[in-house]
């Protein structure tokens, strides 16, 4: 088992975000400060519909409940430090905390809309080998507002151009299980139709593999969709890549996916990226194709990106093809992720590693 985060990793001492109340937690905040209970709503539309920036523009609030907003939560809590534009549209952002520590986030862009990639934890602990979020392991977790700020700041962002963010993926900074009440609130505050109204379909949560929270997950009976970062076909060469393995071995963690499938009988994504003589044979696709031939699934390939602080290669453009062809001749539904963000810091954390140097340590 993960041990327990201490109490400055879950509970940072900092103000704590508008953004992370869900509705029904605001109107009892505001039953217990005695103002009307319908304030919520006019709160959450200003949050979520018209996106203000300040308690101050709020103008058909009370006065005196402006000035406890203000005392009692922040309402700013990201501040955009870099911001990285690929030549494909894909946008990289590194945030700044109100404790001064820093998150990336991603925008992405598809014939199908608009992509949001988030960060749930400041590093991460997990420590798995090709990673750089792991560098510096794990400073805390960020609280859900710190979550919702994310998608609000590039909406932001793209209301300038009237688009919209169509999907959110959770697959930035940190194992997103591993800060699983600030994960599910931050869910049910972009899911709320009152909130920012992304519906589940279009949205994907992506676990290292903390078994204990895939069998919780797939209580929850959300309608999100689920992705493992797989990328080893055996418990050898996974322990090696992904020390989450050893904690939770392969075969437990293929357990709690046919739980999850069971459960929910919906479909599992899973990411397995390609290192260079590592996981990418001919034989480690047929030892693949054996693992998860009963599993309701998807495979997407990954082509490494390059991270200077980590020892792995790029595998060969032929050798991706021939791990793809041998997956379909087997009758698995794989595809080849499309590559964005190739001009840029695009690896998972590496922006943050070579920005705040002395967070990555």
């Amino acid at each position: 088992m993960l041990k327990p985060l201490t109490e400055k990793q879950t509970k940072p001492n900092i103000k704590p975000s508008i953004f992370s109340l869900e509705l029904h937690e605001l109107e009892a905040w505001l039953t217990d400060i005695r103002e009307p209970k319908f304030r919520g709503k006019q709160i959450f539309e200003w949050l979520y519909k018209k996106r203000v920036s300040s308690f101050e523009e709020m103008t058909n609030l009370p006065l005196g409940l402006r000035e406890k907003l203000e005392r009692d939560y922040y309402i700013k809590p990201l501040k955009e430090v870099v911001r990285q534009e690929s030549s494909d549209g894909t946008i990289k952002f590194l945030f700044e905390l109100q404790d001064g520590y820093s998150i990336e986030t991603v925008l992405m862009r598809h014939e199908y809309g608009n992509s949001i990639c988030v960060t749930t934890q400041v590093g991460c602990r997990l420590g798995c080998t090709f990673c750089a979020s792991t560098l510096g392991g794990l400073k805390r977790n960020l609280q859900a507002g710190e979550i919702v700020a994310q998608v609000l700041q590039v909406q932001r962002a793209l209301d300038e151009t009237d688009e919209r963010v169509s999907s959110v993926v959770v697959m930035g900074i940190g194992e997103p299980f591993d800060n699983y009440e600030g994960l599910m609130s931050f869910l049910k505050i972009i899911n709320h139709d009152q909130g920012l109204n992304i519906g589940a379909r279009h949205i994907t949560i992506s676990t290292s593999g903390v078994v204990p929270y895939i069998y919780k997950f797939a209580d929850e009976g959300m309608q999100i969709n689920f992705a493992i970062s797989l990328h080893a076909p055996n418990t050898e060469t996974r322990s090696r890549l992904m020390p989450v393995n050893r904690m939770y071995p392969l075969n437990e963690l293929m357990d709690s996916i046919r739980y999850y499938i069971k459960k929910t009988g919906r479909r599992v994504t899973f990411e397995y990226g390609l290192f260079g003589k590592v996981n990418d044979s001919v034989d480690h696709a047929n030892e693949l194709a054996d693992l998860i031939k009963d599993i309701k699934c998807h495979v997407n390939l990954i082509p490494v990106n390059y991270v200077p602080e980590r020892d792995y290669v790029r595998t060969p453009k032929t050798q991706i093809f021939k791990f793809l062809e041998t997956l379909t001749s087997r009758g698995i539904n794989a595809t080849i992720r499309r590559e964005q963000g190739h001009d840029i810091d695009a690896a998972c954390g590496q922006l943050r590693a070579k920005e705040r140097k002395e967070e990555t340590r």
